[in-house]
């Protein structure tokens, strides 16, 4: 998938924590997402595309407080010179971090959103990128959730799958959504440093 003629220069990589991939706190599908995840980095790095790994701290006792086994990239990070790590503590992974600078640094004019979770890091991602003037592109298949509790005398429990295509449908409208990550094609970035960067 080209984006307006030219294909998607960064692929970000959201929250793909062990915490929510492993274990009983896993979300539903978690093998289809980490499958999808995993191509998507193959072919970003084939491509030369700049590959971010977004990585959440969360609280006190939560399952990624950080240096916890729950915190850990269940990705590596690369070890080649353009596969950063952004660690952040709010949804939107550019509130608060070096996201736009690094992307900026690298010429990076359109990017790849996936991880977890739909409704919330993933989305605000992909919001924050969209205001700051970036293409982004959703693969369906490539970001996940839990199933969204029911509430009693409203509705019933809303299933993973439902909430993370409302999810993308939300911002169907400026970000271009794709059912397949298969579909998605990368092109090389800038060649710039980067390092670990912190909030």
């Amino acid at each position: 998938m080209t984006l307006n003629g030219f294909p998607p220069q960064a692929l970000l990589v959201v929250d793909v924590q062990s915490a929510s991939v492993t274990g009983a706190g896993a979300v539903p599908g978690a093998a289809l997402l980490l499958d999808r995840t995993a191509d998507l980095l193959a072919r970003a790095r084939t491509s030369g595309a700049l590959v971010v790994h977004i990585q959440n701290d969360g609280p006190a006792g939560a399952g990624d407080e950080p240096h916890t086994p729950g915190w850990e990239l269940h990705f590596p990070a690369g070890t080649g010179a353009d596969e950063p790590v952004v660690r952040k503590t709010r949804d939107d992974g550019f509130e608060g971090t070096s996201l736009g600078d690094l992307l900026a640094g690298h010429g990076v004019r359109g990017l790849v959103v996936c991880g977890l979770m739909s409704e919330m890091c993933v989305q605000a991602t992909a919001r924050g990128a969209l205001a700051r003037g970036y293409r982004v592109v959703l693969p369906y298949d490539a970001h996940a959730t839990h199933n969204i509790p029911a509430a009693p005398g409203i509705s019933e429990e809303i299933p993973a799958a439902t909430a993370s295509r409302v999810a993308a449908w939300a911002i169907s409208n400026e970000a271009e959504v794709t059912s397949r990550a298969a579909d998605v094609t990368f092109a090389a970035c800038l060649r710039g440093p980067a390092e670990s960067l912190t909030r």
